[in-house]
């Protein structure tokens, strides 16, 4: 089972309103589906043009260890060397601070992850967060 379109449509909307209401920087916001491809991106007017890698980088470190982006970071202060390691596995494709969310289903099921990128870390967890939960699925940020 895995996130569906439409679902991440609506995750992505609702992440950008959030960021919006709370007065954000312009967000770049990724879903991936639960064996870490894309789903669906949007990036908002103003947007770095990078952010698409490190968006994808916060949510495919959640979905490939099945570890949101707030606990990939305590363990990266915590053992950097097995953090290091993991991502070299990955080709450097994680990127382990908060907006890395992994996205589960009433049954607690991971059926992928979203990564926000644009303002603190802290910050587009918060926004993300607000979206998964709009679409009727679980934050773990």
């Amino acid at each position: 089972m895995s996130i569906t379109l439409r679902k991440a449509r609506t995750i992505i909307r609702k992440t950008l309103e959030k960021g919006r209401e709370m007065e954000l920087k312009p967000l770049s916001v990724v879903v991936l589906d639960a064996g870490g491809h894309v789903q669906a991106f949007e990036r908002e007017d103003g947007a770095a043009p990078g952010r698409f890698a490190v968006a994808h980088g916060k949510a495919y470190g959640a979905v490939m260890l099945g570890m949101a982006g707030t606990a990939q970071m305590a363990r990266a202060e915590q053992q950097a060397y097995f953090m290091a390691a993991v991502n070299g596995l990955y080709q450097g494709q994680m990127v382990p601070v908060p907006g890395g969310i992994l996205v589960r289903n009433a049954r607690g099921v991971v059926v992928g992850a979203v990564g926000v990128t644009g303002d603190t870390s802290d910050n587009d967890a918060v926004a993300g967060r607000a979206g998964i939960e709009t679409a009727g699925l679980f934050a773990e940020t």
